[in-house]
């Protein structure tokens, strides 16, 4: 293992997307994304995503040179075209507009469409958090999940994410979970690795518990809570397809692969002004306190300090610097 700083990460990764056909602010926002994920251990949305953007860049499946549309066919509704590039330059070209309008009106929405995968979910509700207001995310994902009692993928594993503002430019409440028992990148892992996969986590391809992560990966994943998250996992789809413009999961080919068609998904964020009612700061505390009244209890999101620098396996920072240049 290797020490790296996040200031390292971020400006190898720029370099990186850039040398692959990225501009300088695609490259930069992903690779902001990119260092944020690092420094709170979620690897899974990091270093390891890395090598297929930029194999992607270069077969043409993400496109690193568009400049994302913005538009507000309502006054509340903001859209983002992201035209096949990435999901973080998209966002940042829509969440200004999308806060003003959240501010005046006290809700607003930000729809950002045909879009590469976002990875972190999360790291976009948190900046709405951050800007003082609540984020609601939702995205879709390639088709992974069969219905409770079926075997034929439908859905992503279609993350939801939950911020709230601390009313001091900090966050109060932060979650960002898939509607799986767990998220795809850990079986993909734990398949890199030659490990087992814990029993609850997926069914093969004739629908039977599995602890193989390639069964898994040929059949599907569990949602969590059974109906309780299949249900939530259907409602991320049709906001983040249906409201966005991007595709169903069931059209989405796997996320990593270097060729193929863009992904075409879409985020579908939800952003509340909490100074619309008088209540919402005095509730907020009293919930934070009752929340962390217990030893070792704590409102999601809390207690989690980013690193820096971080430890990188001495082949995957190889491998980034490689591909830098």
């Amino acid at each position: 293992m290797v020490q790296v700083s996040l200031k390292d990460i971020e400006a190898t990764t720029q370099a990186a997307l850039v040398a692959h056909g990225a501009d300088a602010f695609a490259a930069a926002e992903v690779a902001r994304a990119v260092a944020a994920a690092e420094s709170v251990g979620n690897r899974i949305c990091g270093l390891y995503y890395v090598e297929s953007y930029c194999q992607q860049l270069k077969s043409g499946r993400v496109k690193g040179d568009v400049v994302p549309v913005v538009s507000t066919p309502r006054s509340a509704v903001v859209n983002v075209d992201a035209l096949f590039g990435f999901a973080q330059p998209a966002f940042a070209y829509g969440l200004p507009v999308a806060l003003d309008a959240a501010r005046q009106a006290g809700i607003a929405t930000l729809a950002v469409g045909h879009a590469h995968t976002c990875t972190s979910l999360g790291y976009f509700t948190e900046q709405i958090a951050r800007a003082g207001l609540i984020g609601l995310g939702f995205t879709n994902a390639s088709p992974i999940v069969a219905a409770p009692g079926g075997k034929s993928r439908v859905i992503g594993t279609n993350p939801i994410s939950f911020a709230v503002p601390d009313g001091r430019g900090g966050v109060a409440m932060l979650f960002d979970q898939s509607t799986t028992t767990v998220a795809l990148g850990k079986i993909t892992m734990a398949q890199a690795a030659g490990e087992a996969i814990p029993e609850g986590w997926a069914l093969d391809e004739a629908g039977n518990p599995t602890t193989d992560p390639e069964a898994a990966l040929k059949g599907s994943l569990v949602s969590v809570g059974g109906y309780k998250g299949w249900g939530f996992g259907l409602m991320a789809e049709l906001l983040a397809a249906g409201m966005t413009g991007g595709v169903l999961s069931k059209d989405v080919k796997p996320l990593k692969a270097p060729e193929g068609a863009p992904h075409d998904l879409g985020q579908y964020y939800i952003l509340i002004d909490p100074s619309a009612s008088h209540a919402f700061a005095a509730r907020l505390k009293e919930l934070s306190a009752a929340a962390a009244q217990d030893p070792g209890a704590r409102m999601p999101g809390q207690g989690k300090k980013p690193a820096d620098p971080v430890e990188v396996k001495d082949a995957v920072w190889a491998q980034i610097k490689g591909f830098a240049g």
